[in-house]
């Protein structure tokens, strides 16, 4: 009788053992991510390469709840891979559903979005795009929010303050369900990191702020999102930020419509 055949597919040249995953450490950097820092030309021609890459890994017969959805999310893994090797660490939320606590509403996760290689393909692409446009949005919501280079503590602790809570908004409009205190916390220590903070540093105030008060599946009263945001001010600067300037009213009135 001939040996059975083993083999150890964790060590086959499949896409998902050729890519380097992506630890919580690379997600916290932010210019990893600043698509600033990562072109992305998309054309025609650009989609219909995807696609047909996408396609090749769909399996031929689906898993299913039989099979525990083993394929599909098989599937998904060499797809992830395929697009982070193929764009860039930038790309690694295509995949991050509001199911999850993320702001993708075009893919789900394997189980429910590997279809048929052409929907599983379509699926994808709308998934990239709709993450790099968040991405281009959240860029740029930083950019109106980060305090002046020049601004006093006083009022560097206003401009904080208000950018807090106009991100963790940003985060819950996101369209975020469980584990959306986790976008938070990301975006936020991003956003400091944007404006010249360390990573350690960042992530610290984010916490110090933060500290267990959201809760999941809770959408925060206006008052407690107020409140984390004053905290991570006067963390940050020593100053309680002052909302009686009358001269900001305008800048208010500009970030409100954003």
């Amino acid at each position: 009788m001939w040996p059975a055949l083993t083999y150890n597919r964790d060590t086959l040249p499949f896409p998902d053992n050729c890519v380097p995953r992506v630890t919580y450490e690379d997600i916290r950097n932010w210019d990893a991510f600043d698509p600033a820092r990562h072109s992305f030309a998309w054309d025609e021609d650009e989609e219909a390469r995807l696609c047909s890459l996408v396609r090749e890994w769909v399996p031929p017969v689906l898993s299913g709840m039989a099979g525990w959805w083993q394929g599909e999310r098989w599937c998904e893994s060499q797809v992830d891979a395929i697009i982070r090797e193929r764009y860039g660490t930038w790309a690694w939320g295509w995949s991050w559903s509001y199911r999850d606590g993320g702001p993708i509403g075009n893919w789900v996760s394997g189980p429910s979005s590997v279809t048929t290689p052409a929907e599983t393909a379509e699926r994808v692409v709308a998934a990239l795009l709709e993450w790099r446009v968040w991405l281009e949005r959240t860029a740029q919501r930083f950019a109106q929010l980060a305090p002046p280079p020049d601004a006093s503590p006083e009022d560097r602790s206003w401009h904080l303050e208000r950018a807090c809570v106009r991100l963790v908004t940003h985060t819950l409009d996101s369209g975020a369900d469980n584990a959306w205190r986790g976008q938070t916390a990301i975006v936020l220590g991003w956003f400091l990191t944007s404006t010249g903070m360390d990573r350690t540093g960042a992530a610290q105030a984010v916490e110090n702020a933060i500290g267990g008060r959201f809760k999941s599946w809770v959408y925060p009263e206006r008052t407690l999102i107020e409140s984390v945001g004053e905290d991570l001010a006067v963390g940050l600067t020593g100053h309680a930020p002052h909302q009686d300037h009358p001269e900001r009213t305008a800048l208010e009135d500009l970030h409100d419509r954003y």
